[in-house]
């Protein structure tokens, strides 16, 4: 089992929970995050479905719309990704699979997180793009970039490798 699955044989000793309670647990949890990351997903997605059929998409230069294939391919392999744990749990409905769910549904996750980034940080370059520079642009993409990368990464890794407790 991973680190992140929360399935270590000493939390289950410190929860007081059965394997079968830890991976329903787990399970939610993921549920939950799911939840919360389709909030901004839909968002994004939708306003992304609809860019192309507004009549200043035309005017766009050739590289905005580079960026913008780039930025919708990312958003659908996240949306993608961030379905598949359901309709996998759909497939697998008591099939006595839960920990490879957990698991499954742990790594894409956080697929679908990296690619959410990358759409984030386009979109907000696309945007700046159209309504100041390139410059500008490239200076606000990759620092939505840097910043999702800080909040998301490197900081719950500071924090796992000096053992905070969550």
């Amino acid at each position: 089992m991973s680190p992140d699955d929360d399935t270590q044989p000493a939390d289950s000793h410190r929860r007081n929970e059965t394997s079968a309670e830890r991976l329903d647990r787990n399970w939610g949890e993921l549920l939950q995050e799911f939840r919360v990351a389709q909030t901004g997903i839909q968002i994004l997605f939708g306003f992304l479905l609809i860019l192309p059929f507004q009549s200043r998409f035309s005017d766009l230069a050739d590289a905005q719309r580079l960026l913008y294939l780039v930025v919708f391919a990312c958003m659908t392999i996240s949306t993608i990704c961030i379905l598949a744990p359901v309709v996998a749990h759909r497939l697998l409905f008591r099939q006595k699979a839960k920990g490879r769910l957990v698991q499954f549904g742990s790594s894409l996750a956080k697929v679908s997180l990296a690619f959410l980034a990358g759409a984030f940080s386009g979109a907000v370059g696309l945007i700046v793009s159209i309504v100041v520079d390139a410059t500008a642009a490239w200076v606000a993409g990759c620092a939505t970039l840097v910043l999702a990368l800080v909040l998301w990464l490197a900081i719950p890794l500071t924090a796992l490798r000096h053992g905070l407790d969550s």
